[in-house]
């Protein structure tokens, strides 16, 4: 924390904007929901670390009294798109479920553990990366309030429908297998996300985000697959 602290600084000192990454992983298993509301930050319960670092940022950064001109803490939800392969195990789920299609011609999901939740329709808000890079460059163009704001679509989806659009992509009929979650994870596992995106949409932002099909469709057909990197 102390480097993006010393980033803060810098940008307060140079008088220049500042967007950081947060991440919805700050809101842990949702219990407060996911409306990124300032009034429930010092609340909110991580699942694990990535998560408490990411929200013990956000409330440092709402106690300072000095501050950029402008600062924007976005809680990006599950991003996926071109240009991830370096991030190894923690790039997204189109990525690997591309891998493994073209090595055995299925997917291996996680099964649910949770009675609410049938194999393979835990649900996440993923957002394609062409979305996150708009709002960024609307951010750097536009005058709004600083502060914290979600980044997702505000329409959760299940990983059976991410994997069966990236097989769409593939032209293949999707075969899923679903294996067990391991033990280490499975009580630290968000099993539902979705971006409550009024705020964002009250500072002014209009455009449409990409549907989940339209974005792995473009990643898996004119990138993956092409073997295409910027």
């Amino acid at each position: 924390m102390e480097y993006s602290k010393n980033i803060w600084y810098y940008c307060t000192g140079k008088n220049i904007p500042l967007i950081y990454a947060s991440s919805a992983a700050t809101y842990g298993s949702g219990e407060l929901g996911y409306k990124d509301d300032h009034a429930i930050v010092e609340q909110l319960q991580p699942l694990n670390p990535y998560g408490v670092s990411k929200n013990e940022f956000d409330k440092w950064a709402l106690r300072q009294d000095k501050l950029p001109q402008f600062w924007a803490g976005l809680k990006f939800f599950n991003v996926y798109g071109p240009n991830e392969y370096h991030k190894g195990r923690m790039a997204s789920m189109v990525y690997h479920g591309f891998n493994q299609i073209k090595k055995t011609g299925k997917v291996k999901l996680f099964k649910s553990h949770k009675p609410e939740f049938r194999d393979g329709g835990q649900l996440r808000d993923f957002i394609y990366v062409e979305d996150v890079a708009k709002v960024c460059y609307w951010l750097m163009n536009n005058s709004i309030e600083s502060g914290l704001y979600n980044l997702g679509t505000g329409r959760a989806k299940t990983f059976d429908d991410l994997i069966k659009a990236t097989f769409t992509g593939l032209g293949k009929e999707a075969v899923i297998e679903y294996i067990d979650m391991p033990e280490d994870i499975r009580e630290k596992y968000q099993y539902f996300t979705e971006a409550d995106m009024s705020k964002l949409r009250s500072a002014g932002y209009k455009d449409d985000f990409y549907s989940l099909e339209e974005g792995v469709k473009e990643y898996v057909t004119n990138f993956l697959a092409q073997k295409k990197y910027y």
